[in-house]
């Protein structure tokens, strides 16, 4: 692949922001620039030090006045459920017995898994999300069509068949064997090709029986590298109802625990209504609760107590995500408005600092992935979006008065929308752009 050099401001973060004043947890420059070769970084930094650097000649890009940032990162979302969203239901499990299990029982057939499948990652680049971590459905063919896309675009994706042997319609539901020998063999056909990882995946233990949970442990004995996912403590009618199918555990957590499934690599949806006892166990195991705000507004679950997590003795990791399809967008920047909304609900504030940190170096280090991706550090993965802040009418107006980074983010975030991606890269290759002209 040709060098490129991509000039616009660039912002990446060192670590999580401790402030809306704390400077040095984030790299900006206001002249900046990257060296792409090969799908990588070469240098980042100001654009004078890496046009020195570049080979002679080399191609340049310019985006200025717009910020450039590592692509946005998506910690959970449903592959089968981009026709289940915007869906009028009461609650969590209305919803997913009303709409979400009759959509995905289609997923059995290849062509509409593939037929998704270009849809979801059209998506998912026209939104500036250059990895996300989705939920198949029970089907192999539904992970098959997932990857093979990803695969066709040099993307970084987590993804997993979902393993579901009850409390659900006839054609949602594998065995325990099946889910095992399928996971085997999509972690065999998939992992590790291209940017592909596999996940481990029994749905919530709500839909697995002892049985398959056992299996799932098995999975995750036999591949320790593998990331894990499932969902937690989202509706307090499924704590009750898991609480009622495994009366043996102590509490919901404990049954994942119980089944070896809690760790570093562990990613568990929602994590509402945590007691003290569960905060500690996922903190103990490192443990990832992932807070899906828009969802958990649009189904009623509940206020995610992010600081009441992070700032405890024992400090619970979180990432964000969006939740598709009972979260209402594919916008990593709606996902963060939605959660500065309900944080303000519980008297805390979400600086914007903090949130472009978390769809950004923090939901690359829930995902232990960091030395990849979610930076723009020399030697990593050239996934990137293109933002900019005057990309409606009334953006534009509200930016004649913007007058700082901090003042542009929250624009960004509170406004923006698919219209503010100017452009998103895909290991060096421009993605967003090809879908105007395919």
């Amino acid at each position: 692949m040709t060098p490129t050099l991509i000039r616009g401001r660039t912002l990446s973060f060192n670590r999580a922001p401790e402030s809306i004043d704390d400077s040095a947890a984030y790299a900006y420059e206001s002249d900046g620039a990257l060296l792409v070769e090969d799908g990588v970084i070469r240098a980042c930094g100001p654009y004078a030090t890496v046009k020195a650097a570049a080979p002679e000649g080399v191609e340049e890009i310019d985006h200025r006045p717009h910020l450039i940032v590592p692509g946005f990162i998506d910690t959970h979302l449903h592959f089968p459920q981009m026709q289940v969203m915007a869906s009028y239901a009461a609650n969590l499990l209305e919803w997913l017995n009303t709409y979400t299990f009759p959509e995905e029982c289609r997923f059995v057939e290849t062509a509409h898994a593939e037929r998704i499948a270009v849809r979801f990652f059209d998506e998912m680049v026209r939104h500036g999300t250059t990895t996300a971590t989705a939920y198949c459905s029970v089907h192999k063919a539904s992970a098959d069509a997932f990857f093979a896309e990803s695969l066709r675009r040099g993307t970084c994706m987590v993804a997993g068949k979902v393993m579901m042997d009850r409390n659900a319609p006839q054609g949602l539901l594998d065995t325990p064997q099946m889910s095992y020998d399928e996971t085997r063999a999509v972690i065999a056909d998939w992992h590790g090709k291209g940017r592909n990882h596999v996940a481990i995946t029994p749905r919530f233990a709500i839909t697995s029986t002892p049985e398959q949970m056992e299996v799932a442990k098995s999975l995750v004995r036999e591949f320790p590298d593998l990331h894990v996912q499932t969902h937690l403590s989202e509706n307090r009618d499924e704590i009750a109802f898991t609480c009622e199918l495994y009366p043996e555990a102590k509490d919901y957590t404990d049954v994942y625990a119980r089944h070896g499934l809690l760790g570093r690599k562990s990613l568990f949806g929602h994590c509402i209504h945590l007691s003290e006892r569960e905060a500690d166990a996922m903190s103990e195991t490192g443990s990832v609760a992932v807070f899906c705000p828009t969802s958990n507004l649009f189904l009623g679950s509940g206020l995610f107590p992010l600081r009441a997590l992070t700032r405890r003795d024992k400090p619970v990791r979180v990432s964000v995500a969006s939740d598709i399809g009972g979260g209402t967008s594919y916008s990593m920047l709606k996902t963060l408005d939605e959660a500065y909304k309900i944080l303000q609900l519980q008297g805390e504030r979400l600086n914007p600092f903090d949130s472009f940190y978390m769809m950004t170096r923090g939901n690359a280090e829930a995902l232990s992935l960091v030395d990849r991706i979610g930076t723009l550090e020399p030697g990593t993965d050239a996934d990137l979006t293109v933002l900019d802040m005057a990309a409606t009418p009334a953006m534009a107006l509200r930016a004649e008065v913007v007058n700082s980074l901090a003042d542009e983010l929250f624009l960004l975030q509170t406004m923006g929308d698919d219209r503010s991606i100017v452009e998103a890269y895909v290991a060096g290759k421009p993605a967003k752009s090809v879908l105007a002209i395919a």
